[in-house]
C-alpha cells in the first residue's frame, strides 16, 4: 500500500467559525496559526487520516477589545489552554464530491468526538510544481461541550452569546 502525504497550506486555508451575538447576527472570527498534514492510501482520499493543531491564541474576529474577552478565561483561557488539535477516526467517500470526517477535537482542556460534512473542491499542480488539493469542512458545535459556557443575559431576554458555532474551514493542501 502506497502512502501519500500532504501538509496544509496556511497561506491558502482558514479555520474560520461564526457565532450569534446579542440573539441578532453572526460574530465572525477565524484562527491565523496552524498547521496539519493529510494522508491518503492507494490514491484515493476515502479513508485518508487528517490531523491539525492550531495556536488558540491566534483567534481573531476584527476587534481587539472582542478578541482579549475571547482569549481570557471568560472563554479559551489561553494562558491554561494555548493549543487546540484534531485527529480523524474515519473519512468516509461519500459521493465523488463529499465526504464525512469523524474525529476528536480538543480545546480548553476537552476532548469531544465531532463530524463534520466536507466538499472536495479537485487537486491541481501549481506553476511551482506542486500538487494541492483543496477540501472545505463545515459543521456545526456546542461551545459548552467544550467548557466555554460565559454569557450574559439580555434585558430584552435571550442571551449575549449563541451557544451553537457554526465552523467554516477551507484547507488546501501540498503534497510532500
Amino acid at each position: 500500500m502506497t502512502t501519500t502525504k500532504w501538509k496544509i497550506d496556511p497561506v491558502h486555508s482558514e479555520i474560520g467559525f461564526k457565532v450569534r451575538h446579542m440573539m441578532l447576527t453572526n460574530v465572525s472570527g477565524q484562527f491565523l496559526d496552524f498547521e496539519g498534514s493529510l494522508h491518503q492510501s492507494d490514491g484515493s482520499f476515502d479513508a485518508a487520516e487528517i490531523s491539525f493543531t492550531g495556536e488558540v491564541g491566534s483567534l481573531t474576529t476584527g476587534n481587539a477589545d472582542r478578541d482579549a474577552h475571547l482569549l481570557s478565561v471568560d472563554f479559551f483561557d489561553t494562558e491554561q489552554f494555548p493549543k487546540m488539535a484534531f485527529i480523524s477516526k474515519s473519512f468516509t467517500k461519500i459521493s465523488d464530491v463529499e465526504f464525512l470526517l469523524k474525529g476528536d477535537f480538543t480545546l480548553h482542556g476537552v476532548t469531544k468526538a465531532v463530524r463534520l460534512q466536507a466538499e472536495f473542491e479537485g487537486v491541481n499542480d501549481d506553476p511551482w510544481g506542486n500538487t494541492r488539493a483543496g477540501f472545505n469542512f463545515s459543521g456545526k458545535l456546542n461551545r459548552k461541550d467544550w467548557g466555554l459556557t460565559w454569557n450574559s443575559l439580555l434585558e430584552t431576554g435571550g442571551v449575549m452569546v449563541g451557544e451553537e458555532v457554526i465552523l467554516n474551514i477551507q484547507l488546501q493542501f501540498i503534497k510532500t
